[in-house]
């Protein structure tokens, strides 16, 4: 089936000092900037240059509105003296949760109806658009608002939220499909549905190993079941991948999921050894991340945490080793080699703490969880998959197009049977 729902640029901030593992680095570097003399604060600021003139956000920039659900401040940063608005959870990479100041003041192009669609109900999927996955997961999902390259940290890609308002009432999966699968299985099938049939069948690497050559042409598409049991049982897998891909937040379901934070069952998952705590202190901040396959042990500078399986380790989406690329933006030394003719960052990205904080510990050991439980699903995945595709499919003739762009994509050979996330 082509086309279930609109895609949306996702966040692009412009700018790297807005964003950091921890809300107190984002305070102090907020605070750095205003105290600033007039004369450094552009330096400090970071401003796009397009033909020696000011981009899209510079100190002196007056914004007309605010950002969604936040409130409004609309004087230029160079007149500003108040404190900091406070900085929102944000999906940076796939299962790396940062923070990000949301000023619409900073950030060049948020996309604001992104920001005025978000709610504590909302789910994002974020895959590329104009290349195609290598490996690992064909998509990414997260509950917090998306970076453009959320998805494997380059080569941007596109957002689809699930729904298309704050409420979460007005569904972006298109009322054709809906309606078309409605009557296919002969029930009605709600939009949350699709999502998690979605997730079960394109966040594994099995997706991406069966339709490799198919994606060489950018764009996932997706074969949807005639058979409602196999739609169902698709469901009920996604729902709990939807689950752990946004830490527990998003399609909670208290018959199946314990209460808290998703966790490696029978105690059998990360653990911190006695004494083997990830230092704390700024002399002993970690700079290197290793693995030790014959005893399990992921090693974070002097620290330890055992019960790491190599599965986990080498956990990757398009090529992108999760774990190292977690880890780079809260190591000692975060500096990045400088590509091409690309402007050195602000001098503000140089604020970030000084020693290891304890909730970079926490949230390691809850990625390590999640990654775990991921790893966990990927067999009954694949096999969801093979079993709808070597069955009957919905021929893409069956849905209903709903905008003259889906009803030209349904013409093309390449669709027959399947879902196209444009």
């Amino acid at each position: 089936i082509h086309c279930t729902f609109g895609p949306a640029l996702a966040v692009m901030p412009g700018r790297t000092w807005i964003i950091a593992p921890d809300e107190a680095s984002l305070l102090k570097r907020w605070k750095t900037l205003l105290d600033a003399p007039e004369v450094k604060k552009d330096v400090l600021f970071h401003p796009h240059l397009s033909k020696k003139m000011l981009g899209d956000r510079h100190v002196g920039k007056v914004v007309a509105k605010g950002l969604g659900f936040l409130p409004a401040r609309l004087k230029p940063i160079a007149a500003e003296q108040g404190v900091c608005s406070p900085p929102v959870q944000y999906a940076y990479r796939t299962l790396d949760r940062q923070w990000i100041i949301p000023d619409n003041r900073l950030i060049n192009r948020p996309n604001p109806g992104l920001w005025s669609q978000h709610s504590s109900s909302q789910v994002y999927f974020t895959a590329l658009a104009q290349t195609s996955p290598t490996s690992g997961p064909a998509l990414s999902i997260t509950g917090c608002i998306p970076d453009l390259d959320h998805y494997k940290g380059s080569f941007g890609g596109r957002v689809f939220p699930l729904f298309r308002d704050a409420n979460a009432k007005v569904s972006n999966v298109s009322t054709g499909l809906l309606d078309g699968l409605t009557k296919a299985y002969g029930r009605e099938v709600a939009s949350e549905e699709v999502f998690a049939y979605i997730a079960a069948l394109t966040a594994a690497p099995a997706f991406v190993a069966r339709f490799g050559k198919d994606l060489a042409q950018p764009g996932l598409r997706i074969p949807l079941t005639v058979d409602v049991r196999l739609f169902d049982k698709a469901v009920s897998l996604g729902r709990e991948v939807v689950w752990l891909h946004t830490f527990g937040e998003r399609f909670t379901d208290a018959k199946i999921h314990q209460r808290g934070l998703p966790k490696i069952a029978d105690g059998k998952g990360p653990n911190i050894p006695k004494g083997a705590g990830i230092p704390t202190d700024s002399a002993r901040m970690p700079d290197e991340i290793s693995y030790h396959e014959a005893t399990g042990t992921l090693h974070v500078g002097e620290g330890k945490i055992d019960g790491v399986t190599k599965a986990m380790w080498e956990y990757e989406v398009s090529g992108k080793q999760v774990l190292t690329q977690w880890f780079s933006y809260r190591k000692k030394d975060r500096t990045r080699p400088i590509i091409g003719d690309r402007r050195p960052p602000s001098p503000l990205d140089n604020i970030q703490p000084e020693g290891w904080p304890a909730e970079y510990t926490t949230e390691l050991l809850q990625v390590l969880n999640v990654i775990g439980r991921l790893i966990e699903l990927e067999p009954k995945q694949e096999d969801l998959l093979k079993r709808i595709c070597e069955g009957k499919t919905i021929p893409a003739t069956e849905i209903p197009a709903t905008t003259e762009k889906t009803k030209r994509a349904t013409k093309s050979k390449d669709v027959k049977g399947q879902m196209r996330l444009l």
